[in-house]
């Protein structure tokens, strides 16, 4: 294919940027769960956009933030792993506040030491009406760096600017063969997102410390012609979290179920049996040694 561009983007931030809102926007369709709690995405997630002009391979990754135990972690290096087999970087910012410690951190631990093209995407323009302030907080993330650096204004959540951005990426791409199937969105297998699927339904129905204090893990996934069925074990560190996540009359794990399975099936345009257990897991997220098997 002459002039058809592919590599592999990096999608870099701070937690609550809008890093998976932009990536589903891209792709068109959810891939990547997306809440407004901090650890939302706890591993690297490709998504895969293609169209006339060449591949896009988005790499989404982990809110970066100073880790405070094993699970923090493997978030960090989740976030660092990508960077360096990546032909390009999206720093995602929010540039409805100016640059904070996190962003700084970022910029000085991460992004200063690599080679790799980075463009700063400001998110969130639609939640910023004042056009001054708005520049004012532009530069604050500008200043960060040692050099000019190209930026991109956007929303993901309205999906104002995303064609110019993604014009803006192609350029910056090598020429080369498509990398994925034309129709491929993710690389994920069913299993993967099912487990994904869950957990956000776990965040968006608890609150406190239950979201971060969760696992799910796929016992079992069975695929039918007509029907999937699916025996997840949803893991807490403490009794008093078993409690909150049953709920009363075991109404909290039937919501949380009846969500996911709903969900599942538009996306798998068939019937699914879904079925959830709770387990205390005392302090998994210090003492498990197979992290990547748990998030």
């Amino acid at each position: 294919m002459k002039d058809f561009k592919s590599g592999f983007v990096a999608v870099i931030g701070r937690p609550n940027v809008g890093k998976s809102t932009l990536l589903n926007t891209i792709i068109g369709q959810k891939i990547v769960i997306a809440t407004d709690k901090a650890q939302t995405t706890r591993k690297r997630i490709k998504g895969i956009f293609t169209n006339e002009e060449g591949q896009i391979v988005f790499i989404d990754t982990p809110g970066i933030h100073k880790p405070v135990d094993k699970l923090g972690e493997f978030l960090m290096d989740e976030a660092k792993c990508s960077i360096p087999d990546a032909d390009l970087i999206l720093f995602i910012v929010d540039v409805s506040e100016p640059a904070g410690a996190g962003d700084k951190w970022i910029v000085e631990n991460l992004l200063k030491k690599t080679n790799i093209p980075v463009i700063i995407v400001l998110n969130k323009v639609d939640k910023l009406k004042d056009p001054i302030k708005k520049e004012q907080n532009l530069l604050t993330y500008k200043l960060l760096f040692d050099k000019n650096m190209p930026t991109a204004k956007i929303s993901a959540q309205t999906g104002r600017n995303i064609d110019t951005l993604i014009s803006t990426i192609m350029r910056k791409l090598p020429e080369g063969a498509p990398i994925y199937a034309e129709d491929d969105l993710t690389d994920e297998s069913m299993r993967s997102i099912a487990q994904e699927i869950i957990r956000e339904k776990i965040l968006l129905n608890t609150k406190d410390e239950i979201p971060h204090s969760v696992a799910v893990i796929i016992e079992r996934y069975e695929e039918k012609n007509d029907i999937d069925r699916i025996y997840a074990q949803i893991h807490v560190e403490h009794d008093s979290q078993k409690g909150i996540m049953i709920g009363k009359k075991g109404q909290m794990l039937k919501t949380i179920g009846m969500q996911a399975r709903k969900e599942l099936e538009k996306m798998l345009d068939k019937k699914v049996y879904l079925e959830l257990n709770v387990k205390v897991s005392k302090d998994w997220r210090k003492k498990t040694p197979d992290l990547e098997n748990w998030v």
